[in-house]
């Protein structure tokens, strides 16, 4: 068998089949779900098993409750395959009533009007993500970022990175998706995510929901959702550039969205509107991202070296490589991520919320020439945030826990004025 490279998933995992009859994984295909599953599970099916999947089906249909016999947790794989197998779980939970029953696994999500019970405090459904960094053993993991935000003196002593920033470009080509990270053969590894994206173009983003859609347009959508990538431009600009080539209604626009977002490709940020100003001032549309920034290149149909002579172009793909990361070490601290710009141009890239209140105030830099102004801008913040709570008379103050700059160099330190400045290449949950 093949090493498994440890998931930060899997604590979440463990945790979370301790608590609920069932837990429902749901992220995009080739991420390791089923892999992750099957280190918890004791027995499993998998419902896209091609010398099984007639008789599978059959029985679903019939009598979905016979494939849940085994011993427990019991996978189901690819379960939205046979919707029926949902109402079997939820009622074997209720009868059974421990936790820990059942592993469901999904890599799009399904209509709600196609199960008659939402499962509400039976199965627990999390999303999970492709490899980050440090899953990848890439990045060193010197710096925690819920030790920083409970002791921000680990960071006293500086940090280093051990990757370049042409193992950051390369990193970023390949993706995080673990049948490309355990491949040793570099060209070999960049080919996963271009496939990737022809299968889903191709084939899943009609069977998602079976309704036929066009493949070239499903290409030129994400190629202009990847030109716009990290950016507030509205779906009306993204839009406007698929029609600069081809014919797409607004309708549809929406329509291959949807689908996209219900395979897990399409994953924007939300904006998140503190009470410090009005909301007519703050940008409120969200930040466009694709789950993973190997689905951008090869969007964008590039190779690494092409970024040898556009690093700028690089450093739009590198926030998205940095918002999947911290995705993944938020998921683990139960925290949430969103960003914060305003009209005047003062902007926090990523703003990262945890369940007891505290948070961080995220700039993203790929070069050290930019770190002065990314740390200008987060400390404008802190004060708009200070004056506010002076103003409202707030008892005790509401201030950001946090003020990180994420670069792609090599040295982490804290500044003078407070900010912390780290590397991805450092970081871990």
């Amino acid at each position: 068998m093949k090493e498994y490279y440890k998931r930060i998933f899997d604590r979440e995992l463990s945790l979370k089949l301790k608590a609920f009859g069932a837990v429902l994984i749901e992220g995009p295909k080739w991420c390791g779900k089923t892999t992750t599953a099957k280190q918890l599970a004791k027995s499993y099916i998998e419902m896209q098993d091609p010398e099984k999947k007639t008789e599978y089906f059959q029985t679903a249909n019939i009598s979905p409750s016979l494939l849940l016999i085994g011993e427990k947790p019991r996978l189901i794989d690819e379960w939205q395959m046979a919707p029926s197998l949902w109402d079997a779980v939820r009622v074997s939970v209720d009868r059974i009533s421990e936790p820990g029953q059942y592993i469901l696994t999904g890599s799009n999500s399904v209509n709600n009007e196609n199960i008659s019970h939402s499962g509400t405090g039976r199965i627990d459904r999390t999303i999970m993500y492709p490899m980050s960094l440090y899953e990848s053993r890439e990045s060193n993991g010197t710096i925690s970022l819920l030790s920083l935000f409970n002791d921000k003196a680990i960071l006293n002593n500086g940090c280093i990175s051990n990757l370049s920033i042409t193992d950051l470009v390369y990193a970023t080509c390949r993706g995080g998706w673990p049948a490309a990270v355990m491949l040793k053969d570099k060209e070999a590894s960049l080919s996963i995510a271009k496939s990737y994206l022809n299968s889903v173009c191709k084939v899943d983003v009609s069977s998602v929901d079976k309704k036929t859609r066009d493949e070239s347009l499903t290409k030129m959508l994400l190629r202009s959702y990847a030109r716009n990538i990290s950016t507030f431009a509205s779906n009306e600009t993204v839009l406007k550039d698929i029609n600069s080539n081809y014919e797409m209604s607004k309708t549809s626009y929406y329509d291959y969205v949807n689908a996209l977002k219900k395979l897990y490709i399409i994953q924007d940020v939300e904006a998140w509107c503190p009470a410090i100003r009005s909301k007519a001032m703050i940008q409120a549309s969200n930040k466009k991202e694709l789950i993973d920034p190997s689905l951008v290149v090869a969007s964008l149909g590039l190779k690494p070296e092409y970024f040898n002579t556009d690093l700028k172009t690089f450093g739009f793909i590198f926030e998205t490589l940095v918002c999947r990361d911290l995705r993944i070490y938020a998921s683990s601290m139960g925290g949430q991520l969103s960003y914060y710009h305003d009209r005047y141009g003062l902007e926090s890239d990523f703003v990262l919320h945890l369940e007891d209140g505290r948070f961080a105030l995220i700039e993203v830099k790929l070069g050290s020439a930019e770190i002065e102004d990314g740390a200008k801008h987060l400390l404008k913040i802190e004060k708009l945030i200070i004056e506010y709570n002076l103003k409202e008379k707030q008892c005790p103050l509401r201030l950001p826990d946090l003020k990180i700059i994420i670069t792609g160099g090599q040295y982490g330190y804290k500044r003078e004025d407070g900010v912390f400045v780290i590397p991805i290449g450092c970081l871990k949950d």
